[in-house]
């Protein structure tokens, strides 16, 4: 039996496949800087609009959720064979990058394309899987669509309010066609196996010089989206430096301290990163002239340990009781937590993708996943679960995101090269 391989016309095809896609995708956004495709938005359906008509012109059967999800199946050999999705979201952050997300899918649709050129036909369904709302800064809630495919959606989450308009999430959901009942009512899948694309949001493979990797686990995330530190107004020529109840000093001091945390547990071992995303104290009742009576703050700790997010958790409440310990009249209000939890991607996927990687020549890269993913959604339910990520540079959720289409066309040749190989 030969050697399962790529030929040109399908190599051919994925490159073609990604330019084209990417640019079709991107094409739908609100005005730059960057990308805006937000959450259950008109956007976002009319990107899932398009991928659908380019997976019926495959000939694939195309079915979505109760949620919006859209799955594209490609008949396999043997219908018994556990099914292989594979995809990603087409929701952007606001003024986000061109890749996060679209890349999952475009390359997903390449893989398809590449295997119906070739006259493939896979042992096991392919499901390509365009998933709604990743992007949790929409809505605090992580992973709606995938979750919400999986029967992991509460109905408090429905409740959720979209940051730009105020409205709930079940308001938009109904405004693009889909039920918040229905969600709740629909019967979860049974565990299947899922692959996602996605572009590194970090510059690990930049700095190797690598194309791909592929991801052994997605750290977890503990929020507070919405903290607030309240002090006391005060004239900012009058108020004696004895007695002030600043919050934006209170704030800044928290913000030191938590480095120091950082650090220390960082020196012990831990993974953990700390990130203070959001700090306002720029408000109406704000002025140059004025001690801060108040401020608002968001922060993000994540990490691939749930014991670690736990400590770094305990110890922001510990500097926070210190901090108004010491200056009476400074007290924090930290809100709704949210968290996510770390995920170990699938062994056995990691494998596979690695086969497919060597059938090509490559040793990709066993790596940690700092953002979190559908995959990590997919892996909570029982999923066999991997991502491959792509190099990026210029950082992510931003406008300067890059990645070279080659990079993510040989990624794309390493998982079809998997596939071909279960074919053969």
């Amino acid at each position: 039996m030969s050697e399962p391989t790529l030929t040109p016309e399908m190599t051919d095809e994925i490159r073609t496949t990604i330019n084209r896609g990417l640019e079709a995708v991107n094409a739908l956004s609100e005005p730059g800087p960057g990308w805006t495709r937000p959450s259950y938005s008109h956007l976002e359906s009319e990107a899932h609009a398009l991928i659908e008509a380019e997976v019926l012109a495959l000939g694939l059967t195309v079915t979505r959720d109760a949620a919006g999800n859209l799955f594209a199946r490609m008949a396999g050999r043997n219908p018994e064979a556990t099914p292989l999705f594979i995809g990603s979201h087409l929701d952007t952050v606001s003024m986000g990058g061109a890749y996060d997300g679209p890349a999952g899918v475009i390359g997903a649709l390449a893989m398809i394309r590449a295997l119906v050129k070739g006259g493939i036909t896979p042992c096991s369904d392919i499901v390509l899987t365009v998933t709604r709302a990743e992007e949790s800064v929409w809505f605090p809630v992580s992973y709606i669509g995938s979750r919400a495919y999986l029967g992991l959606l509460t109905p408090a989450d429905f409740e959720a309010r979209r940051v730009d308009s105020g409205r709930t999430l079940a308001e938009h959901m109904a405004d693009q066609g889909y039920s918040s009942d229905a969600v709740l009512n629909q019967t979860a899948p049974p565990p299947a196996r899922f692959v996602e694309f996605h572009i590194e949001q970090g510059p690990i493979l930049f700095t190797a010089g690598e194309a791909y990797g592929i991801v052994e686990a997605v750290r977890g995330g503990l929020r507070y989206r919405a903290a607030q530190v309240h002090g006391t107004w005060a004239h900012s020529g009058a108020a004696p430096r004895e007695g002030r109840a600043d919050a934006v000093v209170a704030l800044s001091e928290l913000v030191v301290a938590m480095n120091r945390v950082w650090d220390d547990m960082l020196v012990a071992g831990h993974d953990l990163t700390v990130t203070f995303g959001k700090l306002d104290a720029a408000g109406p009742a704000h002025a140059m002239a004025k001690v801060a009576g108040h401020a608002g703050f968001c922060i993000d700790l994540r990490s691939d340990d749930q014991a670690t997010l736990d400590a770094a958790d305990a110890a922001f409440k510990a500097e926070i009781a210190r901090i108004e310990a010491a200056t009476p009249g400074i007290k924090f209000d930290l809100g709704l937590q949210t968290r996510s939890k770390p995920e170990r991607m699938s062994p056995e996927m990691a494998g596979w993708v690695t086969d497919g990687a060597a059938r090509r020549g490559d040793s990709p890269r066993r790596m940690l996943s700092g953002g979190g993913h559908d995959a990590a959604a997919f892996a909570t339910a029982g999923w066999d679960s991997v991502m491959v990520f792509i190099r990026n540079w210029d950082g992510s959720h931003c406008p300067e995101e890059g990645m070279d289409e080659a990079d993510l066309a040989v990624a794309v040749e390493a998982v079809t090269l998997a596939v071909i190989s279960e074919a053969a």
